[in-house]
C-alpha cells in the first residue's frame, strides 16, 4: 500500500520528512565495478568495449561493427510503419520548434567607462547521447537529446544505444535519422560512457554526454565528469499530482501509474484537499493495476514508494510540492495557472486536467529529460543551453583602462598578486608618459 498522510495529523511532519528522505536509487554499490570498467576501456580501448559488450549484452562485435552501417540503418528503418513514422516526425517538429526559441543571443555594449563588454555563445563541438536499450528502449529519448544539440549547432552528434542479444528497435534508429544523428553505436553501459569520454581507436571522444541510463551509466557519468560535460545524474522517475475533487479519479490514477510503470523505484504522489477524491483515486489505481501490462513493476512502485497526502487546501498542497521539488508536476485544478504561480521548485509543470504528463514525454515540445531526486531545487531540464558555452568578451580603450585600471591594481596589491598589479600598472604608466 502507498503511504497515506494527512497534514492535520500530529505526526505528519515526521512522516513527510521520512518520505522526502526515502532513498529510491538502486542500493547496489556499483561505483567500484564502474571504476574498473572505465580503467579497462582506457587501457584496452576497442577490445575492452567489445569484450564487455559480449559479457553484458551477449553480442559479439568487431571494431568495424561497433556502429550501425548506413545499410543496416536503412534496413531497420524500412520496418517502421507509416503511422509510427508520422508520430515521430510530429514529435520531432514540435520539439525542434520549442527548443529553437531557447537559443541565446550574443550581446555586446560599451559601458560608461568606454569599455566594450559582452558575451558570445558557441556550441560544443561533439556530443554523445546515451539511449537505453533492451526493454527500456525509447525513441523519444533520442529526439529529446539530439534535437536540442542540433539546434545548438553541435557539429558531431553520436548515439550509444545497447542492443542486448542483437535486438534492435527500428524506431530508435529512425528517431536518430530524423534528429540528424551522425553515428549510432550499438554499445551501452559504463563501457559506452567511458568510450565516449576517453575515446578508443574506433570511437572518437566527445565533449558532452547526455541521456538517461541505469545505475552503472549514472555512476560512469559521475566519474567522467570533468573530462567531459554531462547533463545530470538522473535517478528514478517521479510524478506529483495536485488535484481538486472535480477531476476524474481514473484519469489521475492513470497519470500516477504512467510513472510507476517505468520501474519499481519510480515514485507517484497525489496531493489533494479532498479526502473522498483521494480514496476514489486509490481505488482507481488498484483497478487499473489489474489490467496493466507492466502491472508487476507499477504495482511495486506504487506499493513501495507511492503516497497520497490530504491537505487543508491547495495553497498547502503547493507548499508541500515545493518541498518535494518533483520531476513532473501536474496541476489538475480549477485555476492551474494561479496555482503554478506558487510553485518554485519543479522540473516541468503540466497545467490542467487535459495536460497529462505523458503528453510531455512525447509531443508537447518541452524536454522530458528533467531533474529528479529533489534536484529541481537547483537545476533545470535539458535544453539547448546544455550544448552551448558562453564566452565573455572585454575590450579596454586607453581611456577605459585609465578610468578603471587603478582599482584593478589596488585589488591585486591587496591580494598580494604582484604581477597582476604590474601588468595593469605598466600600461597605465605608458598612457601617462
Amino acid at each position: 500500500m502507498p503511504v497515506l498522510l494527512n497534514t492535520a495529523d500530529a505526526g505528519f511532519e515526521a512522516a513527510f520528512a521520512t518520505l522526502l528522505g526515502q532513498k529510491r536509487e538502486e542500493a547496489e554499490d556499483v561505483d567500484q565495478a564502474v571504476a574498473a570498467i572505465i580503467a579497462d576501456v582506457r587501457a584496452r580501448g576497442d577490445q575492452a568495449v567489445i569484450d564487455l559488450t559480449a559479457r553484458f549484452d551477449r553480442l559479439s562485435l568487431l571494431p568495424e561493427t561497433l556502429a550501425f552501417s548506413k545499410a543496416e540503418i536503412a534496413t531497420e528503418i524500412a520496418k517502421v510503419g507509416a503511422e509510427d513514422r508520422a508520430a515521430l516526425e510530429l514529435a520531432a517538429d514540435r520539439i525542434r520548434a520549442y527548443h529553437a526559441r531557447q537559443k541565446p543571443e550574443d550581446q555586446s555594449w560599451t559601458d560608461a567607462a568606454g569599455a566594450m563588454l559582452g558575451w558570445r555563445w558557441t556550441p560544443v563541438s561533439a556530443a554523445g547521447l546515451y539511449v537505453p536499450g533492451g526493454l527500456a528502449s525509447y525513441p523519444s529519448s533520442v529526439l529529446m537529446n539530439a534535437i536540442p544539440a542540433k539546434v545548438a549547432g553541435v557539429q558531431r552528434l553520436v548515439v550509444a544505444c545497447p542492443t542486448p542479444g542483437g535486438v534492435v528497435n527500428p524506431l530508435v534508429l529512425l528517431a536518430a535519422e530524423i534528429a540528424g544523428v551522425d553515428l549510432v553505436y550499438r554499445i551501452g553501459g559504463a563501457q559506452a560512457i567511458a568510450a565516449l569520454a576517453y575515446g578508443t581507436k574506433t570511437i572518437q571522444p566527445v565533449d558532452k554526454i547526455t541521456g538517461p541510463g541505469n545505475a552503472y551509466v549514472a555512476a560512469a557519468k559521475r566519474r567522467v565528469f570533468g573530462r567531459v560535460g554531462i547533463d545530470m545524474i538522473a535517478g528514478p522517475s517521479e510524478i506529483l499530482v495536485i488535484a481538486d475533487g472535480d477531476n476524474d479519479p481514473d484519469w489521475i490514477a492513470l497519470d500516477l501509474l504512467s510513472q510507476a510503470e517505468h520501474d519499481e523505484s519510480a515514485q507517484s504522489i497525489l496531493i489533494t484537499p479532498d479526502a473522498g477524491f483521494a480514496e476514489a483515486v486509490a481505488k482507481a489505481v488498484a483497478k487499473r493495476l489489474e489490467t496493466l501490462e507492466r502491472r508487476a513493476i507499477a504495482g511495486a512502485s506504487w506499493a513501495q514508494h507511492g503516497a497520497v497526502i490530504i491537505t487543508r487546501d491547495l495553497n498547502e498542497a503547493a507548499r508541500l510540492s515545493n518541498r518535494v521539488a518533483p520531476e513532473h508536476l501536474e496541476l489538475c485544478t480549477a485555476d492551474p495557472e494561479g496555482l503554478a504561480d506558487k510553485i518554485t521548485h519543479a522540473g516541468a509543470i503540466f497545467l490542467g486536467a487535459y495536460t497529462p504528463e505523458a503528453i510531455g514525454d512525447y509531443v508537447s515540445g518541452p524536454n522530458h529529460v528533467l531533474p529528479t531526486a529533489r534536484s529541481a531545487r537547483f537545476s533545470s531540464g535539458l535544453s539547448v543551453l546544455d550544448f552551448m558555452k558562453r564566452t565573455t568578451l572585454a575590450k579596454m580603450t586607453p581611456a577605459a583602462l585609465k578610468a578603471i585600471g587603478p582599482a584593478a591594481e589596488r585589488l591585486a596589491i591587496s591580494e598580494s598578486l604582484q604581477a597582476h598589479g604590474l601588468s595593469v600598472r605598466a600600461r597605465l604608466d605608458r598612457l601617462n608618459d
